[in-house]
C-alpha cells in the first residue's frame, strides 16, 4: 500500500447511478481513507421525513436547513488531517483542494443500477422509464439548486480534475484508474 500525504481528499460526484459509492467503498478498502457519503446522509434525512430524496430535494429548494446540514459535514472536513473519499455532489465545491472526481453514466444504464440495488429503498421505482425520468429530475432540481445557492455548475466538467465515463466500465477499473492518478508524483 502506497503512503499517502495527510490530510489528502478524494471527492468523488457524477451521476446518478453510475458508481460513486461502490467506487467510493473500493478506493477506501484499498487506502485506508475514510468514507463519507452525501447519499448515506441524504437517504438517512429522506427516511426522517418520511419521502423520498427527490422529495427531499424538492424540500431543499424552500428549506435551507437541509443543505445546511449536508453542508456542514464537508466544510468541515477542509481542515481534518485525516484521509478521506467523499461520496458527494458538493464536495468537490467545498473542498477546492481535493483531487475532483466526476463520474458519468449512460442515464438507461443507471437507472438499471439503481433498480437492482438493494440498498437504495428510498430511491423505488416501478420500472426503468420511471427512474429515468426520476433521475433526470433529481439531477436538474439539484444542479438548479446548487447553481443559484452557490453559483457551482455541477454540469461544467471543467471543475473536475478527471471524468470517467463508468457506463461500460467496472468499478474495481475506476477506482485503479483513480488510485493511478493519486500515485502519480
Amino acid at each position: 500500500m502506497n503512503t499517502y500525504p495527510n490530510g489528502l481528499k478524494i471527492t468523488i460526484t457524477g451521476d446518478l447511478g453510475s458508481g460513486k459509492s461502490a467506487v467510493s467503498r473500493i478506493l477506501c478498502e484499498r487506502t485506508g481513507f475514510e468514507y463519507v457519503s452525501t447519499g448515506n446522509i441524504q437517504r438517512q434525512l429522506a427516511r426522517e421525513y418520511g419521502v423520498d430524496t427527490l422529495e427531499l430535494n424538492r424540500r431543499a429548494d424552500t428549506d435551507p436547513s437541509i443543505d445546511e446540514k449536508i453542508d456542514g459535514i464537508f466544510i468541515a472536513l477542509g481542515d481534518d488531517p485525516k484521509n478521506y473519499v467523499v461520496d458527494s455532489r458538493m464536495a468537490w465545491f467545498f473542498l477546492p483542494k481535493s483531487l475532483k472526481i466526476y463520474l458519468k453514466a449512460d442515464v438507461r444504464v443507471a437507472a438499471a443500477r439503481i433498480l437492482s440495488d438493494p440498498n437504495r429503498n428510498s430511491e423505488q421505482y416501478q420500472n426503468i422509464e420511471e427512474a429515468v425520468e426520476k433521475i433526470l429530475a433529481r439531477k436538474q432540481s439539484e444542479n438548479a439548486r446548487f447553481l443559484i445557492k452557490y453559483k457551482a455548475d455541477c454540469g461544467n466538467l471543467d471543475n473536475f480534475d478527471l471524468v470517467i465515463d463508468t457506463t461500460e466500465i467496472k468499478p474495481d477499473a475506476v477506482a485503479a484508474i483513480i488510485l493511478e492518478r493519486i500515485s502519480l508524483p
